[in-house]
């Protein structure tokens, strides 16, 4: 899977895990190149807390357009050390 923002892959895998619609990348696949941390988190019932990065691609930005469960419960600790995208950012095979 390829995750694809502004015409460039931000984050290629073929090991992606989709949790509630969404593939989440192990983050050593993520180009960090492109994301910058935000402040910004936001608390699931079930996975945790989510920790946001902003997307830039040649001076283009998406705030908030990826994210990580850096300490999720065991349950769902197969999502640990991984990104996940929404907003534009095109996910494909």
């Amino acid at each position: 899977m390829k995750a694809v923002w502004n015409g460039t892959v931000i984050a290629a895998s073929d090991h992606t895990h989709v949790v509630e619609g969404n593939h989440y990348f192990p983050r050593e696949s993520v180009d960090a190149r492109y994301l910058t941390r935000t402040k910004l988190k936001t608390l699931c019932p079930w996975k945790g807390i989510a920790s946001y990065y902003t997307i830039e691609v040649d001076g283009e930005v998406s705030p908030n357009a990826a994210w990580t469960y850096r300490h999720p419960p065991p349950w769902i600790r197969k999502i640990r050390e991984h990104v996940a995208f929404w907003s534009d950012v095109e996910i494909r095979p």
